[in-house]
């Protein structure tokens, strides 16, 4: 008898176009569990992935991002979660780093480059400029961003010290550059409500930075003037530079911003929507969420994940509340950057923390952070934890192919990426 799974692979293999055109070259895939981060070779012609190695860092990876080289990975790690306790075992490493690791240039594996730097907090997210001179480092909590020189071997040196007073928002969780190094630009995604203590608001803050990684303001974005009810997670730059997609994770949804000449965007957005079935499942499952956000390279389409992790106590087990989990896809309207949403695809997982799209827009490869007890017709059963793998049509929709499952006994799946990222 075929499960869900398997039935819904047949269709996805069903569905594969042929094969006539030249094969493509395998890409390095990477995607971690608790400290250690696998390396896996994407076959994007087949849509499979083939895990060929694996290293151990000091801490849980907590995010990573190549030299606009490809020929250095930044991973930074730590073994700390505020608000959740040690997320490694009793007496693992306290500290907070920041490593760089060589590319080989035809496997992808990787190797230890220069001295791991220490930071001063759990590391959330980080980035370069375009000119690869610059590594800049988010932190939720306290909410900052450091920024470190890139030396010429593409080792990471010494924190530079800043000399402007900087505003970095409530939970910084993400940092990106702006297309040819206008600015750089911080998601802070505050906080809602809870425990009698009221919603931290979310800001969006632009900063300007010069060759010698000093940041100056620019621009705070707070829609409504407050930003109580804004919640910026992660955001993508289309291809032409003119669109910033953000996705709004307390609110479920989709914003669109203008994105100006000198690396500013828009005061409002342009365009928001939801991205749930059911606008009010936030209300009727509390842990609902929306994830990352990437952009198709040929900027036709943005894709995003609904995140359900909630969940309800069952025959002594913690079993999903029924929160939705998808990959939404948005067709983007290419004079304004409206996005329509066109599809939400099928996924045989729970809390889909982040995805990656190789650089032909080919195949999309998701990843789970951890295992989720369901209820599914009275029975109790175990969905783990996975990458899976979805092709990507000329219409931008996505066709499920083939999940492979992931032990996460060592530590959750955190992170996952390519090295096409920007």
């Amino acid at each position: 008898m075929l499960n869900r799974r398997d039935f819904a692979a047949l269709l996805g293999a069903a569905a594969l176009p042929g094969s006539a055109h030249a094969a493509t070259q395998p890409l390095p895939f990477y995607a971690s569990t608790g400290p250690k981060l696998m390396l896996y070779s994407l076959n994007v012609d087949t849509a499979s992935l083939t895990r060929t190695g694996e290293i151990t860092l000091p801490a849980n990876i907590q995010y990573a991002w190549p030299h606009p080289s490809k020929k250095f990975l930044y991973v930074v790690a730590s073994n700390t979660q505020p608000g959740s306790g040690p997320m490694g075992p009793v007496g693992a490493d306290k500290n907070h780093y920041a490593l760089a690791f060589g590319i080989d240039p035809a496997t992808g594996a990787l190797t230890r480059h220069g001295q791991p730097r220490l930071l001063p907090a759990r590391p959330l997210h980080n980035t370069t400029d375009h000119a690869g001179s610059l590594l800049f480092i988010a932190y939720n909590n306290p909410s900052q961003v450091t920024v470190h020189r890139l030396n010429a071997d593409g080792s990471i040196g010494e924190p530079i010290s800043q000399k402007a007073s900087l505003d970095f928002g409530i939970y910084a969780h993400q940092v990106r550059v702006t297309p040819g190094d206008k600015s750089l630009i911080v998601c802070s995604r505050g906080n809602d409500a809870a425990g009698g203590k009221p919603e931290d608001p979310g800001h969006i803050e632009v900063f300007g930075f010069n060759k010698a990684g000093q940041l100056s303001p620019l621009q705070t974005i707070k829609p409504g003037n407050s930003g109580l009810g804004f919640g910026p997670r992660h955001l993508d730059f289309d291809p032409a530079g003119r669109f910033a997609y953000v996705s709004l994770e307390r609110e479920n949804s989709i914003a669109v911003f203008g994105l100006k000449p000198d690396g500013t965007l828009s005061p409002q957005p342009l365009f928001v929507k939801n991205a749930l079935t059911d606008p009010g499942g936030k209300e009727k499952h509390p842990g609902q969420g929306v994830g990352p956000i990437h952009v198709h390279p040929n900027g036709r389409f943005v894709y995003q994940t609904n995140r359900g992790s909630g969940t309800v106590e069952l025959k002594g087990k913690r079993v999903s509340n029924g929160g939705e989990n998808n990959v939404v896809v948005w067709a983007i309207n290419p004079a304004t950057g409206e996005p329509t949403l066109i599809q939400r695809a099928w996924t045989d997982d729970y809390e889909l923390r982040t995805f990656a799209m190789d650089p032909s827009g080919q195949v999309l490869v998701t990843a789970s952070t951890t295992p989720m007890q369901v209820l599914q017709e009275d029975v109790l059963s175990l969905i783990g934890a996975g990458l899976s793998v979805y092709r990507a049509g000329e219409d931008g929709k996505l066709t499920y192919v083939h999940k492979y499952d992931v032990d996460t006994s060592a530590g959750i799946q955190f992170w996952s990426g390519l090295l096409n990222m920007p």
